[in-house]
């Protein structure tokens, strides 16, 4: 299994429409720092485009597309906490399917929930999440989903990085990966001489040591 990018003329839309909202920048002399510690050319924060009406509606509308064409079995769409709550709630909305959402870890009172919304065993769930970068959060979703006797048939997600850590990742645990753009996409539509070029893409290769 290997991610795939739904549509190539629309990963550019996206990527652009995602660019000229500021919902995604790209600083390759400046480098962002992660929490992580790790230097990026690059920062996302995919929720700014819920307050963008035409934007919200684009990737609303494409992630519906997205479901259709991949997981028409579909039976319910579960968003990870917390960017990923109100696309998965915009588009299961759409496709008049139930919401879930799973939380980070058990909230420590009242039920102690990390799932939230009605739970039917074996139903067939798609997971969406705003932004992949290694996986590690998404996967652990897809595990407390699997853990609760949900059949998660795949995710899709707005946009992803492209790291090959997270391609392992997701083939490890045998979910099928859908994105509307991703990092490469990205990187081609910019106007950049060929050493900033280098640059972008040597940080996708090894993101843990670039810029150090």
């Amino acid at each position: 299994m290997s991610t795939t990018v739904f549509q190539p003329a629309l990963s550019v839309e996206i990527a652009k429409a995602l660019v000229d909202i500021e919902a995604i920048k790209l600083r390759p002399q400046a480098p962002f720092t992660w929490a992580s510690g790790w230097k990026s050319p690059i920062y996302c924060d995919n929720r700014v485009s819920l307050s963008f009406p035409d934007v919200r509606q684009l990737i609303k509308q494409s992630l519906v597309k997205l479901i259709w064409s991949h997981f028409p079995n579909a039976e319910a769409i579960a968003g990870v906490a917390t960017a990923g709550i109100p696309q998965g709630a915009l588009v299961a909305d759409a496709m008049e399917l139930p919401f879930l959402y799973v939380r980070s870890s058990s909230k420590g009172h009242g039920l102690s929930n990390q799932i939230e919304g009605k739970l039917v065993a074996g139903q067939k769930v798609v997971v969406i999440e705003d932004l992949i970068s290694t996986g590690g959060s998404s996967l652990a979703a897809v595990d407390a989903l699997r853990a609760a006797n949900i059949e998660v048939l795949g995710m899709a997600a707005i946009f992803t990085y492209a790291f090959q850590v997270a391609e392992d990742n997701f083939k490890e645990k045998k979910v099928p990966l859908v994105v509307l753009s991703d990092y490469p996409t990205l990187t081609s539509i910019g106007n950049f001489d060929a050493s900033t070029h280098q640059l972008l893409a040597a940080w996708r290769k090894d993101p843990s040591v670039w810029g150090k």
